[in-house]
């Protein structure tokens, strides 16, 4: 943890940070000052916790500030340079988004959706779909984006919470080079609704599709409209959107989030982490069904005027030169990825990146997961040449957007891999133990946030118990994200991975991200997930799924050494897997996600559920083989 990187862009605000840390609501009312309010706020916060209401009396509309305030100044300028997966390619400026914007909210008001209404959107990474959730907010609807690769049943339950009276999808979407069906699955997902009055339906790949009298096709509805649509004026705390996240027990939880606090944290947060210029070409790799994608896609880009790029399908596929080709089609200059697809990549080696044009990259940046520092520094040298910052971000579909990051836009400070550096400004965030009491330097802990934010969700749709419940109930009046993390002797945060992640071996605790980062710092170690199975004696005992890179030749029983050396010598004894598989690839989500719980369910030889969110079903088959071929 030592190991520092002093590299920046040259800012040093040292104002801002003293602002925020003498009070931080005065701090965050200067920042709102930087979107278009139709009428101000009478008071910054109302803070009843655990609910908080920000900018209370004030009216704003997200669809204005991300397109109407750029039309005399950027009409002309492209905001998305979107890339299909099959090949195709378009260009929308904010002339042309403005202009679809407005057709499509004339097209979701001539279908009865009034404000506070729910709209659910199920379609592929393809520009209607920012253009769908602009529109929901310019009249006041609330959008809930549910991600293109869950099955019905997920679906169902989404629809079925928010009682959406329109669903948006397309006849299908590319992936792999296959056609994903989703038209057959939202049929699927709705046929007891009643409720639902409307499936509108965007033709993408031209497969056939059975249209009932539901079903409105996207073009028929775009044709006549009228392209004028004034922006209501809403109240600061009007909810924006629904987005449910899913835990490993129960139905999904539906984070709702505001308009006036969101915009000034995602404004802020873009504005202070990427440095954001005109000349930028931005690509965040999120798919917009998670939150990276709502926040950092589609909202935070579009309020600062910026271009961006916008990639409907795989990163590895055709193959797995795809994202370094995309950088140097487009001369991007900030690129903004998950360190599961920087593993991934870095298994190929460095010839293939070191084969294609970077040179246009000045900034870097991973979401998502804590990233070892082994991958942190492959990114620095072998992606940025060692002369881009790196900002390691840290937040939640719950927090709306970053709460600690590295702020190449206001100051330059040491960077030290893997650390996600410090709490960005007008957050207060300590490592606290059980009891509360904030833990000595390099002490591991509970992550707790100490104040309320702008960008904070308003509370679960439907279930105001729930959200105290979840979120507000291990300590008093404290945010507590369920995180595991430390601070070192310079007050930077290290995230160690999910708090009910940890596994209790022998009464000892140990978190698997750090386990999982000590095993890829092996040179030939690509990937690692790590999982805890019951045990009579120690009551877990732990599991480890290792891939190598592209080339290793080592003997395997030597390599199975060497990792169980590592660990007692990292780690302690205490840590050593009691069985390592060597696979050729882990089970992921197409967000890129290691779905921690299905290795868990193949170590323990149980059924291991739904499937569908996986990018790659293959791998689960190829475990399950290998898992049984070594218990014989």
């Amino acid at each position: 943890m030592s190991e520092k990187y002093t590299i920046g862009l040259g800012n040093n605000d040292v104002i801002l940070r003293k602002k925020a840390n003498s009070d931080f609501v005065s701090f965050w009312d200067e920042q709102a000052h930087n979107l278009s309010w139709f009428s101000p706020w009478d008071r910054t916060l109302d803070w009843t916790p655990p609910f908080a209401k920000w900018f209370v009396g004030g009216t704003i509309n997200a669809s204005y500030n991300a397109l109407d305030i750029h039309q005399n100044t950027k009409s002309d300028k492209p905001a998305i340079l979107w890339e299909g997966e099959n090949g195709d390619s378009k260009t929308y400026t904010y002339g042309d988004l403005f202009i679809e914007v407005q057709k499509f909210a004339n097209v979701l008001k001539s279908l009865g959706v009034k404000k506070g209404d729910r709209v659910t959107i199920y379609l592929p990474m393809v520009p209607e779909l920012p253009i769908a959730m602009l529109a929901c907010a310019r009249i006041g609807a609330i959008h809930t984006v549910v991600f293109s690769g869950f099955s019905a049943a997920s679906i169902k339950d989404r629809i079925e919470d928010s009682k959406s009276k329109i669903v948006i999808t397309a006849d299908g979407g590319y992936r792999r080079g296959k056609i994903i069906k989703l038209k057959e699955v939202i049929d699927d997902a709705i046929k007891d609704f009643e409720f639902v009055e409307h499936v509108i339906v965007l033709e993408r790949t031209k497969n056939k599709i059975y249209l009932s009298t539901k079903d409105k096709l996207w073009k028929d509805l775009m044709e006549t409209i009228s392209d004028s649509c004034d922006a209501e004026k809403l109240p600061s705390d009007h909810p924006l959107y629904i987005l449910y996240t899913s835990g490993t027990t129960g139905k999904p939880k539906g984070v709702l989030h505001g308009t006036g606090g969101y915009l000034t944290h995602l404004y802020s947060t873009f504005k202070w982490a990427f440095d954001i210029k005109d000349s930028d070409v931005f690509f965040c790799t999120a798919d917009i069904g998670w939150v990276t994608g709502h926040s950092y896609v589609v909202y935070a880009p579009l309020l600062h005027g910026a271009t961006q790029i916008m990639y409907e399908g795989a990163p590895d596929f055709p193959d797995v030169s795809r994202m370094w080709d995309i950088l140097q089609k487009y001369h991007v200059s900030i690129f903004y990825t998950t360190p599961t697809a920087l593993r991934m990549f870095m298994k190929f080696g460095d010839d293939i990146p070191n084969s294609f044009d970077l040179s246009s990259l000045r900034l870097l940046g991973t979401v998502g997961e804590p990233i070892n520092p082994e991958v942190w520094k492959w990114y620095y040298k072998t992606i940025g040449k060692e002369k881009c910052p790196i900002i390691d971000t840290w937040w939640q579909t719950e927090t709306g957007g970053m709460m600690i990051s590295s702020l190449p836009g206001v100051e330059t400070i040491p960077l030290k891999p893997g650390s996600g550096t410090l709490p960005i400004p007008g957050t207060a965030i300590s490592v606290v133990d059980e009891f509360g009491t904030e833990v000595p330097p390099n002490t591991k802990g509970y992550l707790i946030i100490k104040n309320p934010w702008p960008g904070m969700l308003l509370t679960l749709w439907g279930d105001d118990e729930k959200y105290k419940t979840v979120y507000w109930s291990k300590y008093p009046n404290c945010y507590y994200p369920g995180d595991y993390a430390l601070k070192d002797d310079d007050g930077y945060l290290w995230l160690l991975g999910r708090a009910d992640d940890v596994l209790k071996i022998a009464g000892h605790r140990i978190g698997t991200a750090e386990l999982e980062s000590c095993i890829v710092s092996n040179d030939d170690v690509a990937e690692s997930a790590v999982c805890g199975i019951p045990d009579d004696i120690k009551g877990e005992v732990i599991i480890a799924f290792v891939v190598l890179k592209d080339g290793i030749t080592t003997d395997k029983n030597i390599l199975e050494k060497n990792l169980h050396v590592q660990i007692r010598n990292d780690i302690g004894a205490i840590a050593s897997p009691k069985q390592i598989y060597f696979v050729s690839k882990l089970p992921k989500t197409r967000s890129g996600k290691i779905m921690r719980r299905l290795l868990k369910s193949i170590g323990n030889g149980e059924k291991i559920g739904d499937t569908s969110t996986l990018d790659d079903v293959s791998a689960v088959t190829e475990i399950q083989s290998i898992v049984q071929e070594k218990s014989k």
